[in-house]
């Protein structure tokens, strides 16, 4: 497996030498794009509640209802972050915050690897962030589920600027 960082931008570039983000970088990712996900998560809950609303005539979201509406607010949060970390390794906050998300081997996430870092990331950050200040002790800078899912963010390049 290669060992190598490939940017859409330039050459591979070795991932051993590729920077991680630090905790103040990954806070901000993680608060703009819970700022995002809050908007899509109101749109997802309006459109199942109208829905809902359509075929039973009832305004309450209660009983089997309720757990139904639940697992697709989950099912919306997972796909919000499978899509983009497999698609262009970054949610709209990391390509903000000039973040790229990798496997270990320097590779694409897949889906189920997506899914492996959200869960892993959901359970480490429970016990009052522990898995993300872990980044602190860390020698290469990396939090529990970023080991745990064999993922990790790096920085990206800047961009360079066109001049006129």
């Amino acid at each position: 497996m290669s060992n190598t960082l490939t940017s859409a931008a330039g050459p591979a570039a070795d991932l051993g030498q590729a920077r991680v983000p630090g905790l103040l970088r990954r806070l901000a990712t993680m608060l703009y794009d819970l700022m995002l996900l809050v908007g899509v998560l109101v749109v997802a809950a309006a459109v199942f509640y109208t829905v809902f609303n359509l075929l039973t005539g009832r305004e309450a979201i209660t009983g089997p209802a309720r757990l139904l509406f639940q697992a697709y607010l989950l099912a919306v949060i997972a796909a919000y972050y499978v899509y983009f970390w497999t698609g262009g390794r970054q949610t709209l906050g990391m390509r903000s915050w000039r973040t790229l998300l990798l496997r270990a081997d320097g590779g694409v996430p897949a889906a189920a690897d997506a899914l492996r870092r959200l869960a892993f990331a959901a359970l480490t950050l429970l016990p009052l962030g522990a898995g993300l200040l872990w980044v602190l002790f860390d020698r290469d800078g990396l939090a529990w589920y970023d080991r745990l899912s064999g993922t990790r963010p790096v920085l990206a390049a800047k961009r360079k600027r066109k001049t006129p």
